[in-house]
């Protein structure tokens, strides 16, 4: 009974999140465009689908997400071995990078246009390749991200001149990486921060802050997301470097 009270709730907030984009497209559809809801039916069978989703996703992260990866940072803090914290957490930031549905969604279409903007032959297996190694540039980006991420916690540094820092060699790398990629290295940054990475990371950090002595989880604790966006700019522009030679 509790479980299905907490459902419910989370049903309710979903539908409640939803609610201004409902809203949004609604008042254009019909104030601004003054046209008909096209497939009325089908956009409101669409929408319970998500309403769904998004509630048992969110269940998920509650229930499943957010406890192991909290756990699994306490337990490594116990064990006081940095080596093997550092190896979790660029495996943690690899892992779920690699499997991003946004990141794959992204490669494959910069696949499709660096064929057309004559980068790498027009052919299955270039654009397979191009894909897969973008997607293996970024998932590895992240992995260090995380890593050094982690280490700013451990270590306690302060988290704003390694995000200045960090910006700096983007904005410098942008001058000097081929114009074909610096906007698929800009997107590469966003899409890394999902449903998928975001979750796991962010229990990570705050799990870790919690369990080392002199740490403060809300100062402390936050901060991985901001390394798993920069990193992957600089590695895709990198990457486009490597590729266009």
């Amino acid at each position: 009974m509790k479980s299905l009270r907490a459902f419910i709730k989370a049903m309710v907030d979903s539908l409640r999140d939803l609610a201004p984009i409902v809203l949004v497209i609604g008042f254009f559809q019909l104030a601004v465009l003054q046209q008909p809801i096209p497939n009325l039916l089908d956009i409101l069978i669409g929408a319970f689908f998500v309403v769904i989703g998004l509630t048992l996703f969110v269940r998920g992260l509650e229930m499943g997400l957010f406890p192991i990866g909290e756990s699994m940072a306490y337990a490594f803090a116990r064990k006081g071995s940095l080596s093997w914290l550092l190896a979790f957490a660029f495996a943690l930031g690899f892992g779920t990078t690699v499997a991003e549905p946004a990141l794959i969604a992204v490669a494959d279409e910069a696949a499709h246009v660096a064929v057309e903007a004559g980068l790498i032959e027009a052919d299955e297996e270039h654009r397979e390749a191009y894909a897969l190694g973008l997607r293996y540039t970024v998932a590895f980006s992240v992995g260090i991200a995380i890593l050094v991420g982690v280490l700013r916690i451990v270590r306690g540094w302060p988290i704003q001149y390694l995000i200045i820092g960090g910006y700096i060699g983007v904005i410098i790398m942008t001058g000097f990486a081929p114009e074909e990629i610096i906007g698929i290295a800009y997107d590469s940054g966003g899409v890394t921060t999902s449903t998928i990475t975001v979750p796991l990371v962010t229990a990570l950090g705050v799990g870790l802050a919690s369990s080392i002595k002199g740490r403060n989880p809300m100062i402390d604790g936050f901060g991985l997301i901001a390394f798993a966006s920069l990193t992957p700019m600089m590695f895709v522009m990198g990457y486009g470097m490597v590729i266009s030679r």
